[in-house]
């Protein structure tokens, strides 16, 4: 059966796409804003932001970026996968006082929306492809493994301190601490029950057998179980207890969000550029920021357009100028770096959404909860967001990844392991350049000459690019984007009779471009890869040259 779509059924976009398709957008939107707003408060509480400015980023995701978007069906707002570098850039920023952490992490975030720009205006929409899918999918679950250390604390009613009293970001540190955390558990016995009960609707409620009720957001629910529960057992936040010197003599108990500030008090510049004194930790953030973001972006713009039932292409470089913009923006108000989410924007899809109007809709209806939301501020308990941020945490870091990865091939975990390890015990720009390093010296172990890792050589004949040497991810770009100069409808043949070795990401990459020319009616042959072994049994393992 042929996957070519009909051109004459793809949605219009712009305006005449906002008549055309108006209920099936703002359907999806508003199911997308009931998954979203949980989910930004409590990425913005785990980011040791104010709960609030989640929102704030959500509704300029919608709102404004989805007219600078180059994908059409992503939808843009703050992201777990960041939640470990906002919240590391509060604690070394603001040396232990988070509110002016807070204000100098959105200097590095503005500068880092500006990089964003520069990546896009420079057409570094390809970024994506330079990082080994390991090392990407060991970074992801390394961060899992971080949003799950530190919430588990905070779903019993525990915020773990060192004997300094500095709150804790080390996640091995994190993990360490579980111990005394659990055998603390029944010194807020009544939060822990919220936490408990949340989780169990996190995890339980996707395997409901009824369908109907599987459409309606965990997280959702989460808060329709969970608020009256607090409510149930008068859960509340204490004050700090101070002398009269104004010094904190014991630290009060906040089990609840609390907002304290209405929309039009929170949209007043917050962001401080005093962080550029701290030169090599600014631009360390800075860097994090921009790169991690940007890489987050692509890879769901790239998972979205697979998802798309008209297979349409988003414009990579045009959507990183969209977020780069969006951050400039976030920044200065107060709020989260954003990306393009993919428990989001897989949901747009499912839910029938066809343009980036559904984006749009969304940010509408952040906008006008955020009109109403000093109302609801001191209802949501921490527990029950915590219980929605570890669901988060066990997608990224779930035990499948690790069979995943072995299945492909002892390498490939390998890099894996080595690069959550890293992050685990460092920060995620160490953890991912370890797996990097691993994944080029095991290239070199294998016969790939030096040279070839970063240039590939390539000829190109009519409708033939024939490559030497290797086709590994460090060299692919060039190889990939003059394949991408014919179009879709063509039929190309990529000739790698003279490479000794092709390596994972490129054998994964090629199987998606093969795909999208199928689809358009076109085709591509990899010419020669029969003469090539894989290194395992799984299709997408590195495949080395017979001799």
């Amino acid at each position: 059966m042929s996957n070519h779509i009909n051109k004459k059924n793809i949605p219009l976009d712009g305006l005449a796409g906002l008549k055309q398709n108006f209920s099936s957008d703002a359907l999806s939107g508003f199911l997308v804003f009931l998954l979203a707003l949980p989910l930004s408060l409590g990425i913005a509480g785990a980011s040791d932001f104010p709960a609030i400015y989640g929102l704030i980023t959500a509704m300029i995701g919608g709102i404004v970026v989805s007219f600078f978007a180059g994908s059409l069906l992503t939808i843009k707002g703050p992201a777990a996968g960041l939640i470990v570098i906002v919240a590391g850039s509060v604690a070394e920023l603001g040396h232990g006082d988070s509110d002016l952490g807070w204000k100098l992490a959105l200097g590095a975030i503005v500068v880092a929306g500006v990089v964003q720009v520069l990546f896009g205006l420079l057409k570094l929409g390809s970024l994506s492809d330079f990082f080994p899918l390991s090392a990407v999918h060991g970074m992801l679950a390394a961060i899992g493994i971080i949003i799950i250390s530190k919430q588990l604390h905070i779903l019993v009613g525990m915020n773990p301190v060192t004997e300094a009293g500095k709150p804790m970001v080390e996640p091995l540190e994190l993990l360490a601490e579980l111990k005394n955390t659990f055998a603390n558990f029944f010194l807020h016995k009544d939060v822990a029950i919220v936490g408990l009960v949340s989780l169990a609707i996190v995890f339980g409620w996707p395997m409901l057998p009824v369908k109907a009720l599987k459409k309606i957001p965990s997280a959702l629910v989460v808060l329709i179980v969970a608020i009256p529960l607090t409510m149930y057992f008068g859960i509340h936040n204490v004050a700090d207890v101070k002398n009269e010197a104004g010094e904190v003599i014991t630290k009060g108990f906040a089990p609840l969000l609390e907002f304290k500030k209405g929309l039009f008090d929170i949209l007043s510049v917050n962001v401080s550029f005093d962080g550029f004194s701290q030169t090599g930790t600014f631009i360390k953030f800075v860097i994090m920021f921009a790169l991690v973001g940007s890489l987050e972006a692509l890879l769901t713009v790239k998972a979205v357009d697979m998802l798309d039932p008209y297979k349409r292409k988003s414009n990579t470089n045009k959507d990183l100028i969209a977020v780069g913009i969006g951050n400039i923006i976030a920044g200065i108000f107060g709020g989260l770096p954003m990306i393009s989410e993919v428990a989001r924007s897989s949901a747009n899809v499912s839910n029938g959404g066809k343009t980036r109007w559904a984006n749009f809709f969304h940010g509408v209806f952040i906008l006008l909860f955020l009109i109403f939301a000093i109302t609801f501020s001191d209802l949501i308990p921490k527990a029950a967001l915590a219980a929605m941020l570890i669901g988060v945490g066990w997608k990224l870091a779930h035990p499948r990844e690790f069979g995943h990865m072995a299945k492909i091939g002892m390498d490939q975990i390998a890099v894996f392991i080595v690069t959550i390890i890293f992050t685990l015990a460092t920060d995620l720009l160490i953890g991912i350049a370890a797996g990097i390093v691993l994944k080029l010296i095991l290239h070199l172990s294998r016969g790939v000459s030096l040279g070839s890792l970063f240039n590939s050589k390539m000829t190109v004949h009519e409708h033939t690019v024939k490559v030497q040497g290797a086709a590994v991810f460090s060299n692919f770009i060039k190889v990939k984007n003059q394949l991408l100069k014919f179009p879709y409808t063509a039929n190309v043949v990529l000739d790698v009779r003279e490479c000794t070795l092709v390596d994972h990401s490129v054998i994964e990459t090629l199987h998606h471009l093969k795909d999208d020319f199928e689809t358009e009616g076109g085709h591509l042959v990899i010419m020669g890869i029969d003469e090539f072994t894989p290194t395992s049994k799984h299709k997408m393992s590195v495949h080395r040259k017979r001799n």
